[in-house]
Order: structure tokens, then sequence, then C-alpha cells
């Protein structure tokens, strides 16, 4: 035991480096979120996350859109506890036996216009959990998905690129797949 402290001690941590930063992309992302969402909403977009049964590694990526180095508010998005106040939900994980009848009620609780995001693999089809006894499916089994984001878990700037898709194309009156 004595060993490994003193060996934490001489040695640099082992942490991963912070991803680079380009502030141009992120503005130039920032700026054709905020106007998609006020060409559409007329305001911000609000999101409501559902975790219909995950591993949790698509939380941590949504968590990290609301840290200091993505700053999800400052594109003109929050997230918002009440589905009533929501204009997207962003699905992770497989829907379980048990989510089901919450992802349902959320669906129905969430105000028209709404748009439905799918965020990884597990929410696309069920990812590794496909098959198991306790899991339906994909989102798709329960509600009308109008997104899916892929990744396992995908980056928080590729979860603000699908937002900004999905924007676009519903401002264009189509469908996204």
């Amino acid at each position: 035991m004595r060993k490994l402290l003193f060996q934490s001690l001489i040695r640099q941590p082992l942490t991963e480096q912070a991803p680079p930063r380009s502030d141009a992309v992120m503005e130039e992302l920032a700026a054709s979120i905020n106007s998609a969402a006020r060409r559409r909403l007329g305001r911000s977009l609000s999101v409501r996350a559902v975790d219909a049964g995950s591993c949790n590694g698509c939380e941590l990526e949504l968590h990290a859109l609301s840290n200091a180095f993505y700053d999800i508010e400052r594109f003109g998005i929050r997230f918002v506890a009440s589905p009533r106040h929501a204009d997207v939900l962003i699905v992770t994980g497989p829907v379980t036996k048990n989510m089901r009848e919450a992802l349902e009620r959320t669906y129905n609780a969430t105000p028209d216009p709404k748009w439905v995001v799918a965020v990884g693999g597990c929410a696309r089809d069920g990812g590794c959990f496909a098959g198991s006894y306790a899991v339906l499916g994909g989102a798709t089994t329960v509600v009308p998905v109008d997104l899916h984001i892929p990744g396992c878990p995908p980056s928080p700037t590729d979860i603000l690129k699908g937002l900004l898709a999905l924007l676009e194309q519903v401002n264009k009156g189509g469908r996204v797949s």
C-alpha cells in the first residue's frame, strides 16, 4: 500500500486530455441552432431527456452538454424537468418493460409540436441489450422517432449536430431519419 501511495505522488495523473477547442466551429454551430430554433418556434428549444433503461453512457454525454466547455444554454437549448414544457424528447437506452408506460406517458404529456430523438445505438434498436427478456427494443417500438443519433455513446458535438439537423429538416417541413 505504501508503494502505491509513493508512486501516486511521483507520477502524473492518468486523465484524458480535454478535447481540442475550436471556438469558430462551436460559435457557428451555436448560431445555426439558435436561428433554426427561433425560426421554427420563435424562442429557444426546450428538451426533456428520458432514460428508458440505459447504461448511462448517453446520459453522461447529455450532462456534458451543460458543463462549462459546451454550455448548451448559449445555443438556445435548455433542459426542462417537465414534459409539458418540452419541444423535444431525447430518449436514451433500450426501452425496458418497466419504462414503457413511463415513456408513453411522457410522450403524451408533451405538447404539439413535439419531436423525439433517439440517442445512441440502444435507443435505435436495443443495442447490446436487444433480445433480453426485459427489453422491448428501441424507442420506435413505443413512440414515433423523428431522428436517430448513432453512437455508443455519441459525443456531445454529435448530439448538437443532430439537434441542428432536426431543426433544419423540420423547418423544411420534412421528417428526419
